[in-house]
């Protein structure tokens, strides 16, 4: 059942947001991301509703940055009944020398299959001067995570990635936020 799981995100997950699109101009991107402050582990405070997540409680995600430049992904997610999934992948630049726009792609049968199908956009939206709180989303804003060095942030911290997703068009209104530990 795991790995069934494990499978069917990670194929959603790149299917959903390689495909998707609107009418809707992209929002606008951090500058750059420093990679090597922006590894580590990230806990998701809340995301838009999305298929591939709709039993997770709680998820986190594990980058780190790999000699050749590209990022080891490494996804979790806690279900209803307690269960820990987990989807490793690669990400890499869109553009060479750019590090705000990037490509995701799981490894699983899928992938594998269809390489070219299977690769979703990553889009760093937003960081704080400390990296202690991002937002990723993706172009067509059907997507959008926020991200914490922690598990909760201040109810300021809170407003602050609240407004700056609405500013840059993301409906906050639809947020899941994560179930307290």
């Amino acid at each position: 059942m795991a790995l069934r799981t494990t499978l069917l995100l990670s194929c959603m997950t790149l299917a959903l947001l390689g495909c998707a699109g609107n009418d809707h101009p992209a929002p606008p991107r951090t500058q750059q991301v420093d990679l090597q402050r922006y590894q580590g582990t990230w806990y998701e405070l809340a995301r838009l509703p999305m298929f591939f997540q709709r039993n997770c409680v709680q998820s986190e995600a594990h980058y780190g940055l790999r000699t050749d430049g590209r990022i080891d992904v490494t996804n979790r997610c806690q279900e209803k009944d307690g269960q820990w999934n987990e989807a490793k992948g690669i990400a890499e630049a869109q553009q060479p020398g750019s590090t705000d726009k990037l490509w995701v792609r799981f490894d699983n049968w899928f992938s594998r299959l269809a390489p070219g199908l299977t690769k979703g956009e990553y889009w760093v939206l937003y960081h704080d001067q400390d990296y202690r709180v991002a937002l990723v989303g993706h172009p067509n804003r059907e997507y959008l995570w926020l991200l914490s060095r922690t598990p909760a942030v201040t109810d300021q911290q809170r407003e602050q990635l609240l407004t700056i997703a609405r500013e840059q068009g993301y409906d906050t209104s639809k947020l899941i936020w994560r179930q307290a530990e």
